[in-house]
């Protein structure tokens, strides 16, 4: 095979069988991990149409805010509850889900609490300002989620589309430091200001309270410390599940049933972001199945190499392959058909005949000259067209190569994990046809230099 004119040899990377992975009844669990905008949303609902068009009891749980999940299966909307997804072939099932952060924490303290304290928690300020915008908390809810999905078994597989965070790393580290918050003992420190009392408690709560972010560090003051030991107080019993749970998750992470897809474009910072990830899922020993490398371009034409195609270009532009002149096109014709070109005698005709000719041949020569200068403005036209495609090839066979060195980098850098590339597209996926046809190419996989 070749790419961007250039042989692919033992740096082709090992091909990621996708369809042995969804078939094999002991992947309960497929994770696609990455950093944002390289897809992931699009390869999670791709892998459950195709599993569940295999057979697999399928559910995808995705947190993308953009809801293109939703418009993609034909569902209005999407929340907290799996909802079925009609349109799907084969003797398997398809739900579809989208994580609903809040409503995921209030679940929990519903579960967990009687109904007065819950309605308590429930209502308390510095709550409500925790489960909806304290850092970590979508990826904790995340985690929390797919333990639920996980534990009642409804599913024989569950693909999960991991939070869109500046890190693809936050994913894995996110739950623990919420879960570390919530497990009591920093709570506690913050419980400390309420028995010391005055300005030394408050400035004791100032410095507590620099340590968050986003909505908290906006609400200094007494009446946040009253919410603290209020919240404090409802939750008192609830702090160790917290952290509990998070670690119960992260084992089920590491399970053999379990298996991480790093989704990545071409691009140097997204392959950059994979390889980080690769090295902490070896390093937490979490079993990665390869990497999707989304939105990979090729050619038709790949025999074509940018150099040539830019060579020919300017031939083109230069007159150099095309001959332009015409002017004595007329003439050519003439002595090619042995007709009598300007100037000869034809001792046939008489003097009035001759006269008659010689206007008809003036006439000829000004019709013969304005075909000339029409073909010529053709040409030129064509020519100019032609340089222009050359040139757009040309730059298409630069990304290619350029996709390919940054591919190589990678797999020079991890040589054991499986890639399957994905072609890029020329719009958005926006229906179950869509989805069908990238999980075709999940499974087939884009051959280098394709």
């Amino acid at each position: 095979m070749s790419e961007g004119g250039n042989t692919v040899g033992l740096d082709t990377p090992a091909q990621l069988a996708v369809d042995a992975l969804l078939d094999d009844p002991e992947t309960r669990i497929i994770v696609c991990c990455g950093a944002g905008g390289v897809g992931k949303t699009t390869t999670a609902a791709a892998l459950g149409v195709r599993a569940a068009e295999r057979g697999r009891k399928a559910v995808v749980l995705t947190i993308d805010p953009a809801r293109r999940l939703a418009q993609s299966m034909g569902i209005d909307s999407l929340d907290n509850t799996p909802r079925r997804v009609a349109g799907v072939a084969g003797d398997g099932e398809l739900h579809a889900m989208m994580l609903d952060m809040k409503r995921t924490f209030d679940e929990i303290v519903e579960s967990h609490a009687d109904g007065d304290r819950a309605q308590a928690i429930l209502a308390n300020p510095f709550y409500q300002s925790l489960s909806a915008g304290f850092a970590g908390t979508q990826e904790y809810m995340a985690m929390e989620k797919l333990g639920q999905l996980r534990a009642r078994d409804d599913w024989d597989l569950i693909v999960v589309d991991t939070p869109p965070s500046r890190s693809a790393l936050d994913f894995l580290d996110a739950p623990k430091r919420l879960g570390s918050f919530l497990d009591g003992k920093f709570i506690r420190v913050l419980m400390a200001p309420a028995k010391v009392g005055g300005r030394a408690g408050m400035k004791f709560l100032n410095v507590g309270m620099s340590l968050m972010t986003g909505t908290l560090s906006k609400l200094m003051g007494a009446s946040l410390l009253k919410d603290v030991q209020t919240f404090v107080a409802a939750m008192d019993t609830m702090f160790g599940g917290f952290r509990t749970r998070a670690d119960a998750t992260f084992r089920l992470l590491q399970a053999p049933g379990t298996a991480f897809l790093v989704v990545a474009a071409p691009e140097p910072d997204a392959l950059r972001e994979a390889a980080y990830f690769v090295e902490r899922l070896a390093a937490e020993r979490m079993p990665l199945a390869g990497l999707v490398l989304n939105r990979v371009h090729g050619s038709d034409a790949a025999r074509l190499s940018a150099e040539r195609a830019l060579a020919a270009a300017e031939n083109l532009e230069e007159g150099g392959i095309v001959d332009q002149e015409s002017g004595k096109t007329g003439l050519r014709d003439a002595a090619e058909n042995g007709s009598p070109g300007a100037g000869e005698a034809n001792d046939d005709d008489s003097e009035d005949d001759s006269d008659s000719e010689s206007g008809s041949e003036d006439g000829g020569r000004h019709e013969n000259g304005q075909q000339g200068a029409s073909d010529a403005h053709d040409t030129s036209d064509v020519d100019e067209i032609t340089a222009g495609l050359l040139r757009l090839h040309a730059e298409r066979m630069q990304v290619i190569a350029r996709e390919r060195r940054t591919r190589d980098r990678f797999t020079l850098l991890h040589p054991e994990v499986a890639v399957v590339q994905v072609a890029a597209l020329p719009g958005d996926v926006h229906d179950l046809a869509g989805l069908r046809a990238i999980g075709e190419q999940l499974a087939a996989g884009v051959p280098a230099g394709a």
